[in-house]
Parts: structure tokens; sequence; C-alpha cells
């Protein structure tokens, strides 16, 4: 789940606005709390660290998404790519996917062709 959705479930359940939040977080107000909410900014690590505090879970669980999506062995394009397809429609992601295992299909045919 990304950061935001977290937040926003986080703070429903604990029954805290916006406001609420930013009185509990250092160098935040409400108007950065509400876009962190958006998914429009990304908190700092300060401002993670008294998240956690202040919802009673653990940092890293309010990253869970964010640190698999910044895979150090994932290349810059495969990132964008990821990126890219999060914002499709299922139907686009399904369409996409046929396209990409047509593709990889092509050229694991080739491969056995220069091997014969």
């Amino acid at each position: 789940m990304a950061l935001d959705s977290t937040l926003r479930l986080l703070a429903k359940a604990r029954g805290l606005s916006a406001t609420d939040i930013a009185m509990a977080i250092p160098k935040a107000g409400a108007a950065t709390v509400s876009a962190w909410l958006r998914g429009d900014k990304m908190p700092g690590k300060d401002q993670l660290d008294a998240l956690a505090k202040t919802f009673g879970v653990p940092a890293g669980a309010l990253l869970g998404e964010l640190a698999s999506t910044l895979d150090p062995a994932r290349t810059k394009g495969e990132h964008e790519l990821l990126a890219a397809y999060r914002e499709l429609t299922s139907k686009q992601q399904g369409a996409l996917l046929e396209i990409a295992r047509g593709l990889a299909d092509v050229r694991i045919e080739r491969k056995r062709a220069v091997k014969d």
C-alpha cells in the first residue's frame, strides 16, 4: 500500500485530522500533512519517525511499498516503467503485459534459433 493510503487509513482509524497530525509532527503544518495524505509530498526522515510514533507503528511499516519500489537492483528505466505502469488502468496493464510477454517470447525464440 502506498504511503498516502497508509497514512489516510491510520488517520481515519484513530480519528485524526490533518491538523491533529500536524500538531504531533515537527516542522509540519496542516497543509504539509494534507499534501502527504494526498500523495503530493513525502515526509522527511524525522517526520516519518514522528508519524510512526503518532500512529504507534514502526516507520518501516509506513514505507513498505516505497522500499519495494526503490529496489536498488532495478535500473532507473525499470523504476520509470513501473511508475508508468501503475498509472494505467487494470485493462491497460493487462494489454501491456500481453505485449511484453509476446516480445519476450520473440526474443527467446531468436536466441534458440541462434543456438541451433
